[in-house]
C-alpha cells in the first residue's frame, strides 16, 4: 500500500457533528433565504442558481414559487448543487455576522492541524458548496482553518456517491490515487473513493451514530471514532 500524501475529508459526521448542521445551518437558511432572495433576485451571482431550481422544478415559475421549492429540498436534505450554492451565500451573512460558529470535533481540528505541519498535503470534499465550506473552516470553533486547506471540491466535480467524482479529484490533485486518503462518515462515499483507488478511513463518531457500527456494517474500510485515531501511512 502506498504512502499517504493527501488527505481528502468530508465534513458533516466526519469534521464536525451532523447535529450542528441539521439543527444550526439548515434552519437558519430555511428562514432567511425568503428575505436574501428578496433583496438579491438580480445579483449575477444569485439569478442562475434561482433559474436552476426551474429545471429540477418546472412548476416553480416566479422567485416565491423557487423559495418554497428550495426550503422543501433543505426539509429533505436534498444534494441539488442550486441549493447548496444559495445555502453557502445565505451562511456566509450568518457567519460573518457572528450568529455562530461552525462546529470542529477538537481531535479533527489538532489532526488537520498536525498533519498540515508533518508536510501532508490537505483537500475537503463535501456536497456543501465550495465558498459555504470555506466559510465553515474560516469561522469554525477551531479558528480559521483555511490556511491549513490547498484545496475544495464539491458535487460541481460529481456525487460523492460515484467513482468517476473521486478520478476527477484525484487528476485535479495530480497524485497517484493509493496516496490520497478519503475520510468520511457514509459507507457509499467509502465505497466509491476506494473504487477509484484512494484509501479510506470509516469515522463513526458516537455523537453522530449513537449505535456503533460492526464489521460488515463497514464493507472493508478501517473504522475509528475520531481523527486521533488515524495514521496516515502505508
Amino acid at each position: 500500500m502506498a504512502t499517504v500524501q493527501a488527505i481528502l475529508t468530508d465534513i458533516e459526521g466526519t469534521t464536525s457533528s451532523i447535529s450542528f448542521v441539521k439543527d444550526v445551518l439548515f434552519p437558519y437558511a430555511r428562514r432567511a433565504l425568503p428575505e436574501f432572495i428578496a433583496a438579491n433576485a438580480d445579483n449575477p451571482d444569485v439569478r442562475p442558481w434561482l433559474d436552476a431550481v426551474t429545471v429540477d422544478a418546472p412548476q416553480a415559475q416566479d422567485d416565491a414559487a423557487r423559495v418554497a421549492v428550495l426550503q422543501d429540498w433543505i426539509d429533505a436534505d436534498r444534494k441539488h448543487t442550486a441549493l447548496k450554492a444559495l445555502q453557502g451565500m445565505v451562511w456566509d451573512a450568518g457567519f460573518r455576522e457572528a450568529d455562530f460558529t461552525a462546529h470542529m470535533y477538537p481531535d479533527a481540528a489538532e489532526a488537520l492541524q498536525r498533519w498540515y505541519a508533518e508536510g501532508l498535503v490537505l483537500y475537503v470534499y463535501s456536497s456543501g458548496s465550495v465558498p459555504a465550506q470555506k466559510l465553515f473552516f474560516g469561522h469554525s470553533d477551531a479558528g480559521d482553518l483555511t490556511p491549513l486547506m490547498s484545496g475544495w471540491f464539491d458535487t460541481e466535480i460529481g456525487g460523492k456517491r460515484e467513482a468517476d467524482s473521486y478520478a476527477r479529484i484525484v487528476e485535479r490533485i495530480g497524485m497517484a490515487p493509493g496516496e490520497i486518503l478519503f475520510l468520511s462518515d457514509v459507507v457509499a462515499e467509502l465505497d466509491a473513493a476506494r473504487e477509484a483507488g484512494l484509501q479510506t478511513v470509516l469515522l463513526d463518531r458516537l455523537d453522530d451514530y449513537p449505535t456503533p457500527r460492526n464489521t460488515s456494517d463497514c464493507n472493508g474500510h478501517p473504522r475509528v471514532t475520531g481523527f486521533d485515531a488515524i495514521t496516515p501511512a502505508g
